[in-house]
């Protein structure tokens, strides 16, 4: 009897951990594996004194402002959480809307598709995606339009994990993965049928600069579409609250500074582009785009304690736990800016390059 109870026990301890670490989570399968969290391009005794120095431009807010600090300090940020985005998230490193009756990777690729839709390219078109990321969204919108798609991220370790993505899913002959700063892209003026940047260009330290990049490098009447975060009309400075969970999502996200959604046609007609539309997609009917921050709580806490053992052991670098820790609380002030209307990832500006201007 002593036996049986001791095997019963042992196989439902068993269940547990399996239930656990296998079932448990989000429902991506992220090509991403738990053991394998790295820093990144940082060498695994440097990721812990990486994240103080990432922390500490937000000491020195003046320095988050110059154009030269931001990208080591987004670089910077990227090598931290690539591969917990990655473990946790899936590979498009953005929002979308909830669909219902559709998973959560469902909704993302057709938020992505819409992109490609609305700049109206054909199939050998020559498109450019700024802020490419690990290449999720470059690879529904490839397989989607048959568009030869040129990401650019400025992170290294990000275009070494596109490019063998791009490889396993058999689309790079669609895609050209580039590393760069898309304040200063490596392109000819003119050579791109169309652009998009999906939650990206939130990371520039002046909008104009990188729409005065995207302006230049498009063909004369190509479109560019991008979806922005922004601060919404219900943002009040004055309130303390507001003010709380904006900082908050900057602190979180490697932002030097959220815009008003008021700035955002302003600044595309300042560097030379017509606003064809502008709408904020997170609006009803809109389904919520933050529910699936809510509904991942319970994976964060399973997560949290796979990587707070996976770095007792050696296995993650130390200061993992610290940059997931700040993941969840970011996630918390996005829920909070989501749910209060201040705050949407998804303000679209849809736009053209005029056929000749001033600008050329």
């Amino acid at each position: 009897m002593d036996s049986l109870a001791l095997f019963c026990t042992a196989a439902l301890l068993a269940g547990g951990i399996y239930w656990f670490v296998c079932i448990l989570g989000s429902a991506e399968q992220k090509g991403k594996r738990g053991v394998d969290l790295s820093g990144g391009s940082i060498s695994a005794e440097k990721v812990q004194d990486k994240y103080k120095q990432y922390w500490s431009f937000f000491r020195r807010p003046k320095e988050i402002e110059t154009a030269e600090k931001v990208p080591d300090f987004v670089d910077t940020f990227y090598n931290l959480v690539t591969d917990i985005y990655e473990w946790g998230w899936g590979q498009s490193f953005h929002f979308s809307p909830a669909v219902p009756g559709k998973s959560h990777r469902d909704a993302t690729r057709l938020h992505e598709e819409m992109a490609v839709d609305l700049i109206d390219v054909k199939a050998g078109d020559r498109i450019l995606d700024v802020g490419c990321g690990v290449g999720g969204p470059m690879r529904a919108i490839a397989a989607h339009s048959r568009a030869n798609v040129v990401g650019i991220t400025i992170n290294e370790y990000q275009v070494n994990r596109a490019r063998l993505h791009n490889r396993k899913a058999g689309l790079d002959s669609l895609c050209e993965v580039v590393c760069g700063n898309f304040l200063q892209m490596p392109f000819d003026d003119n050579s791109f049928d169309g652009a998009y940047s999906i939650e990206a260009t939130c990371h520039a330290p002046k909008l104009e600069e990188v729409y005065a990049e995207i302006f230049r490098v498009l063909k004369p009447g190509s479109m560019y579409v991008s979806y922005e975060w922004v601060t919404t009309d219900k943002f009040k400075a004055e309130d303390p609250e507001h003010v709380d969970v904006i900082q908050g999502i900057e602190r979180g996200d490697a932002l030097p500074g959220l815009r008003s959604y008021s700035d955002i046609a302003a600044t595309a007609r300042k560097v030379g582009f017509e606003v064809v539309r502008e709408k904020d997609l997170a609006k009803p009917p809109a389904m919520p785009w933050w529910t699936r921050l809510k509904m991942g709580r319970i994976a964060y806490w399973r997560n949290h304690i796979l990587i707070m053992i996976f770095a007792a052991l050696g296995i993650a670098p130390k200061g993992t736990v610290d940059v997931h820790e700040m993941l969840f609380n970011t996630a918390d002030y996005l829920t909070r800016g989501g749910e209060s209307g201040i705050f949407t990832p998804m303000h679209m500006i849809l736009c053209r390059k005029p056929e000749s201007s001033e600008h050329d």
